[in-house]
């Protein structure tokens, strides 16, 4: 193992065991490096990676804190890769959403509350009898992050909040160049609404595979 991803698991082990929690400030330098058995240098390289994922928050003349480590803020590393890679790998990108979105609306099946799947419903009114491609686009990526978030699980929501920003750009090109797309679209939110409100985990899970799963074959399709 390489002296910094050395540096990096000590680190990571002094969160994980509870040593260091978010919002706490890191020992100074000397001090640390000789608490971990390690270089100065090599305990700088450390904190300069972990600064890159947001695990740490290096503030200059202050010192270096353990941040938040909230899921949305780990993520953002992620959602720079998948910008770099959102044009050759679109369709894999709409193959994980399917999968993800797939499971968070089972668990929003379970837990979501009356007053989340009233919310539901009436961001699905809020479209008019004839919306253009950005607005039913925008409806889509509300809708989907508030199932996401009734489902209770941070993590997951944050990762398809990542997806599915990066996926928009080809949501709106499939509604320019697909016939009825946008009937469709609102058609599958409804019975994925109607599946939510019956609590019925294995048909919010199915509605959901096959609305995200249709995406993907008309990418197959034009790309």
């Amino acid at each position: 193992m390489a002296v910094t991803d050395e540096a990096i698991e000590k680190i990571k082990t002094m969160i994980l065991s509870g040593r260091l929690k978010p919002g706490d400030r890191l020992p100074k330098e000397p001090d640390l490096a000789a608490q971990l058995g390690l270089s100065r240098n090599s305990l700088r390289e450390a904190v300069k990676a972990l600064s890159l994922l947001n695990v740490l928050d290096v503030r200059q003349g202050d010192g270096t804190y353990v941040t938040s480590l909230e899921p949305s803020l780990l993520l953002e590393a992620l959602t720079f890769i998948l910008d770099l890679h959102q044009d050759e790998s679109v369709v894999e990108l709409f193959q994980v959403r399917a999968v993800l979105d797939s499971a968070a609306s089972g668990l929003a099946a379970q837990w979501a509350t009356d007053e989340q799947l009233a919310e539901l419903a009436a961001l699905l009114d809020s479209v008019g009898p004839d919306p253009t491609v950005e607005e039913l686009v925008a409806n889509d990526l509300e809708f989907h992050r508030l199932i996401a978030r009734a489902g209770g699980n941070d993590v997951l929501a944050s990762l398809l909040d990542s997806l599915a920003h990066r996926t928009a750009r080809a949501r709106i090109w499939r509604g320019v160049t697909q016939e009825q797309a946008v009937e469709r679209t609102m058609s599958e939110h409804r019975g994925l609404l109607d599946a939510l409100v019956a609590h019925d985990v294995e048909a919010a899970k199915a509605r959901a595979a096959v609305h995200v799963g249709g995406v993907v074959e008309w990418l197959r399709k034009a790309l």
